[in-house]
C-alpha cells in the first residue's frame, strides 16, 4: 500500500510515518496543507491519503472534495482530532472513505486500513453509529429514478452495509456467494447510484429512505 500523510504537524507525520514504515506500508509523499495534499496526490498517485482536517490554506474538508472528485481511485481517511459530529458527516459526504481518531490503537488503526485497500469503510463502530443516526434523522429525499435499477441481490447487499455488514468477506458469508460476486455486485451498486465508496452508500440509503436503519454491528 502506498500513502500520502496530510498534516500540518511536522512531530505526527515523522511518528505516523515511523509506524507505517514498521509495517511495510510505503509514505509515498508528506503534505502540510490541503493544497499541498491535491498537488501531491496528483503527482504520485498514492493509493490512500491520511488527512488531518485542521490544515492551513486549504481544510482537509476541502482538499478530500478536490481529490475524491478529480481522483475517486483515491481513497480519502480523515485522520483527526475533532470529535466535532458535523466534521464526521460533512467528510463522508466530501467524499472521504473513513473517519478515524488519532487516538485510535494502533492494531484497530491497521486492521481498518487494510479494508480501505479491499474497498471497505473505514469506521468504528462508535462512529458508524454516529452516521447512521444522523442520516437516518435526515430528510428523506426522492431517489426512486436511481435506486429502482437495483437489483433484488443489489438491496441485499445494500441492506447488510447499512447493518453495518461492510467487509467483503462477512458480506460474502451471509450471502453465500464469493468475494468476487460480492465485489461486483457493490461495483454495480456504486456505478447506478452515482456514488464513490460505502460509506457514501450507507449513507446515501438511509438518507434517502431505501432502507431502514437498524442496528450496526462492528465493523
Amino acid at each position: 500500500m502506498r500513502v500520502l500523510i496530510a498534516d500540518d504537524h511536522a512531530l505526527f507525520r515523522d511518528g505516523l510515518r515511523s509506524l507505517l514504515e514498521a509495517h511495510e506500508i510505503t509514505v509515498v509523499a508528506e503534505a502540510r496543507t490541503g493544497h499541498e495534499a491535491v498537488a501531491l496526490a496528483r503527482l504520485h498517485r498514492p493509493d490512500v491519503v491520511l488527512m488531518d482536517l485542521a490544515m492551513p490554506e486549504l481544510d482537509g474538508l476541502g482538499a478530500t472534495r478536490l481529490l475524491t472528485a478529480e481522483l475517486p481511485e483515491i481513497a480519502v481517511v480523515v485522520l483527526t482530532a475533532s470529535e466535532d459530529d458535523e466534521d464526521l458527516f460533512e467528510a463522508i459526504k466530501s467524499g472521504a472513505q473513513g473517519f478515524l481518531p488519532k487516538d485510535l490503537e494502533a492494531a484497530r488503526f491497521f486492521e481498518l486500513l487494510a479494508g480501505v485497500a479491499r474497498g471497505e469503510p473505514a469506521l468504528t463502530p462508535a462512529l458508524a453509529r454516529k452516521v447512521l443516526g444522523a442520516f437516518a434523522r435526515s430528510d428523506p429525499k426522492p431517489a426512486l429514478s436511481t435506486a429502482e435499477v437495483l437489483t433484488d441481490r443489489e438491496r441485499e447487499v445494500l441492506d447488510l452495509l447499512v447493518q453495518g455488514i461492510t467487509s467483503n468477506r462477512e458480506l460474502a458469508e451471509r450471502l453465500f456467494v464469493s468475494e468476487n460476486t460480492v465485489k461486483y455486485h457493490l461495483r454495480n451498486i456504486l456505478r447506478k447510484l452515482h456514488l464513490q465508496n460505502r460509506a457514501q452508500v450507507i449513507a446515501y440509503a438511509v438518507r434517502h429512505g431505501l432502507i431502514e436503519p437498524g442496528n450496526p454491528e462492528p465493523l
